[in-house]
């Protein structure tokens, strides 16, 4: 892979950047405080604004890494982060990384997460040169995999007790997308 780092991406709606100090405050009211939120995701609801500037302050210290990817989701109309998508794993032998999201409870169906995530998969397979991107949902949250269909992945299966979650040991909906289906697609 050729690592770029977190850059920006301007999208119709969004702004795809780097975290900033600032964002402290409306990431923690907007949604990492929100049990709805964190329900299906790895990460514990952050019971103070101290535990999101922690998080924050260690992803902010990482951008010196240019194979760190993690965007703050900024909604243009209200100049604030939503949310956020990043890459949570990879791996360079076969340059594949692994897509994670989420967002406000409040801009849930809006198409946000959708119009993130299909904007930087032209970044992942032009600019950094990954072979395959993938991502996961739990069965118990299909909506989350309407987001990677609506992007192009496809749907391959799900792996059973594969997976861990605010919820426990769970079933994970794999989806993947290849660079050769993706630029045949384009």
């Amino acid at each position: 892979m050729e690592h770029k780092g977190t850059i920006r991406i301007e999208t119709k709606r969004l702004l795809l950047r780097p975290f900033v100090i600032e964002d402290i405050q409306p990431a923690f009211y907007n949604w990492t405080s929100d049990d709805r939120v964190t329900e299906f995701l790895r990460w514990p609801t952050h019971q103070n604004s101290m535990i999101t500037e922690r998080v924050l302050k260690d992803w902010i210290a990482n951008y010196k890494n240019d194979s760190f990817y993690q965007w703050a989701i900024i909604l243009k109309e209200i100049n604030e982060p939503i949310g956020t998508i990043s890459v949570v794993d990879m791996d360079e032998r076969i340059n594949k990384v692994h897509i994670g999201y989420c967002i406000g409870r409040r801009w849930w169906n809006t198409g946000y997460t959708s119009e993130a995530f299909s904007n930087i998969i032209p970044f992942l397979f032009n600019d950094v040169k990954v072979e395959r991107i993938e991502s996961q949902h739990d069965p118990n949250n299909p909506n989350s995999g309407k987001v990677m269909e609506k992007c192009g992945l496809i749907y391959e299966g799900n792996l059973r007790k594969s997976d861990w979650s605010n919820k426990g040991i769970v079933d994970a909906c794999m989806y993947g997308l290849v660079a050769e289906d993706y630029y045949n697609a384009t």
